[in-house]
């Protein structure tokens, strides 16, 4: 593809020759005479001086540099657009493998592929565009959209209901049951059931060996367009809102309520029954156990608000410096009491 038609499809403003031939998309430190690149964070400015892509994709306001640049408000979603012009994953035609096995009363949408060894329950309904690749299995009553897709060994559980294009990668688990037991007149811990199905909203993406609980009573629910990470937990009954991130080996226990337009960064640990509001970051390793309002940014564990976050971290790092001034200051303090202490001579 040449660089000018690339540009144009990407809706970027060209500085530099058109006529370039395009063949791929790769970081800025490989890419080469023939591959573009881009640069959306600061860090990484210098390398666009010396790189030798044949252009690099930069915001309107990035300085000049030797090679071509596509200017463009968002490079990075400009970087992942461009990917797409030149990676195309596999295609499943529409088919039923032999070795699936669907129960009669299964009702698939046209132009659906059914991979080896799938599983698909009684009085399952899946809309159109459907791909199940090996070993995926949809336990009884599962409803899903159009174009729901996945991978090999993802599981649904009975009773679960997913909107239009959803996608669930290996391993995915939606709807196992939640972490419910009681202990009874014995001391044993007794099996609370299960009953209430899981809800995911229209383009949610589930990640490899993501876990989303069924719900005690009621639903386990993600709202729309909202993504989830490998080893993610999402303990039953919580509630997540739209377009929110829940990154790796993040945990919400039971009862947990997620805001829109959240981000909650890994390994984040959510305590059971709180609530999160709408814009909140809460940055990697936070251990949540109270409220946090909208729009807040948190930090820590126990967390608490970011900037002052940062400034105890700063000053955890000088404990030892400043235990040892402590020390002298004390030393000298002593020194001078007992100096004025003495009895003057006669």
């Amino acid at each position: 593809m040449k660089l000018g038609e690339l540009a144009t499809r990407l809706g970027a403003t060209l500085y530099g020759d058109g006529d370039v031939e395009v063949t791929g998309v790769k970081g800025i430190e490989v890419a080469g005479p023939s591959e573009i690149t881009f640069v959306a964070n600061p860090r990484y400015a210098s390398l666009a001086r010396t790189t030798r892509a044949a252009a690099v994709l930069v915001e309107p306001e990035f300085q000049e540099i030797t090679a071509p640049t596509l200017r463009i408000k968002n490079p990075y979603l400009a970087f992942s657009r461009a990917l797409g012009l030149f990676y195309q994953p596999p295609e499943y035609v529409p088919g039923i493998h032999p070795t699936a096995v669907i129960d009669p009363t299964a009702q698939i949408g046209e132009s659906a592929h059914i991979g080896a060894y799938v599983v698909v329950g009684s009085g399952v309904r899946l809309g159109p565009h459907a791909t199940l690749l090996p070993h995926v299995v949809l336990y009884p009553g599962v409803q899903a959209g159009s174009h729901l897709f996945a991978h090999a060994h993802a599981v649904i559980r009975e009773g679960c209901m997913l909107g239009d294009h959803v996608t669930l990668e290996n391993g995915a688990i939606v709807g196992a049951d939640g972490f419910g037991f009681a202990k009874n007149e014995s001391g044993h811990w007794e099996k609370i059931p299960q009953s209430g199905p899981v809800r995911l909203g229209d383009r949610v993406d589930v990640q490899a060996n993501a876990c989303i609980d069924r719900a005690t009573v009621g639903a386990t629910e993600i709202g729309a367009g909202t993504k989830i990470d490998n080893l993610v937990q999402v303990g039953h009954g919580s509630k997540v809102g739209e377009n929110t991130l829940l990154c790796a080996q993040t945990g919400l226990a039971g009862s947990s309520v997620v805001g829109n337009n959240a981000i909650l960064a890994g390994q984040v640990g959510v305590a059971g029954h709180c609530t999160i509001g709408d814009g909140v970051i809460l940055t990697a390793q936070s251990g949540v156990s109270h409220d946090v309002p909208a729009d807040k940014m948190i930090s820590g564990s126990p967390a608490f608000d970011n900037r002052t976050w940062l400034r105890a971290v700063t000053i955890f790092q000088r404990l030892p410096e400043l235990l040892k001034r402590l020390d002298r200051l004390e030393k000298r303090s002593n020194s001078s009491s007992n100096s004025e202490g003495k009895a003057a001579p006669e």
